[in-house]
């Protein structure tokens, strides 16, 4: 699936080029198009097939979703943020062009994402339901709103519920909406479904994150492609640095083992358990 998503986000940045600044759509490109795990439009593909939803649909709402992760990467490489200048075995967005042309490559690609969404072929009223969706997702409810309490949390010691509400607006919100808005397009699904397949991606998400800690930690720069050890370097609470690295990873397979279940109860896709445990094999 990433040839298919890397190839619709291509088609979507070219039909900028004709009205945009040539630097501007080439940092988007840049951060956009420069690959990476793409595990958010893998997890709106998977959740899509479970459920027999159109896949040119689902190009509209996995593109979107990496629209705003793309843009939120580049704002957390920022020297206001987290001041990185390695991302994906690359410089960072304001380190290959310059600071000013990342801030608006990013709000460029929020934007982008919300233009994208309004473009799917389904009726309006669903069109409605996703953009509410992904607003609440990376607004101050969630992603936006995570961002700002990880700022806050430098230089102190979190207890482990601070820190997965935390992770749960920064990282766990748009991981939800690969799923929520897929369900969203499916008037007919039943709410105890609805309510599984929400579980399902909040326990995916914990994990995910719980993961993306022990490799800050346990990894190197070369294989990360981005610096390790950045939480120790920013004195930011971790799963590994609360629980220990043992049981940092005992509570991501609890975490999975919990996502796997929801999952049995509600689809038999073989894709979304494979992409569970493709997160899985990152530690284990």
């Amino acid at each position: 699936m990433n040839e298919r998503i890397d190839q619709f986000l291509a088609s979507q940045l070219n039909q900028l080029k004709i009205h945009n600044s040539g630097r501007l759509i080439a940092a988007m490109e840049y951060t956009l198009l420069n690959g990476g795990k793409r595990m958010r439009p893998k997890l709106v593909y998977a959740t899509a097939e479970s459920i027999g939803l159109d896949l040119s649909v689902a190009d509209h709402i996995a593109a979107a979703i990496e629209m705003i992760h793309a843009y939120s990467l580049i704002h957390d490489d920022l020297p206001a943020m987290d001041d990185d200048d390695l991302r994906r075995g690359q410089a960072t967005c304001h380190i290959k062009f310059d600071e000013a042309t990342a801030i608006l490559a990013a709000d460029a690609l929020q934007t982008l994402a919300f233009e994208c969404l309004s473009q799917t072929t389904i009726n309006s009223s669903t069109i409605v339901k996703l953009i509410q969706n992904l607003a609440k997702a990376a607004g101050a409810p969630g992603m936006v709103g995570g961002q700002m309490l990880d700022l806050e949390a430098e230089d102190k010691t979190l207890n482990i519920d601070e820190l997965q509400e935390i992770h749960s607006k920064k990282t766990g919100a748009l991981l939800q909406s690969c799923v929520t808005m897929v369900t969203d397009c499916d008037d007919s699904m039943n709410q105890d479904k609805r309510k599984h397949f929400k579980a399902f991606a909040e326990h995916f998400g914990i994990a995910y994150q719980i993961i993306d800690d022990v490799l800050d930690v346990s990894s190197d720069t070369e294989t990360l492609g981005k610096p390790a050890q950045s939480d120790l370097k920013n004195n930011k609470s971790t799963y590994p640095s609360l629980l220990g690295l043992d049981q940092a990873r005992n509570k991501a397979k609890d975490h999975i083992d919990v996502a796997a279940s929801h999952l049995a109860s509600i689809s038999h896709s073989s894709e979304l358990s494979q992409l569970l445990q493709l997160v899985a094999k990152r530690t284990f």
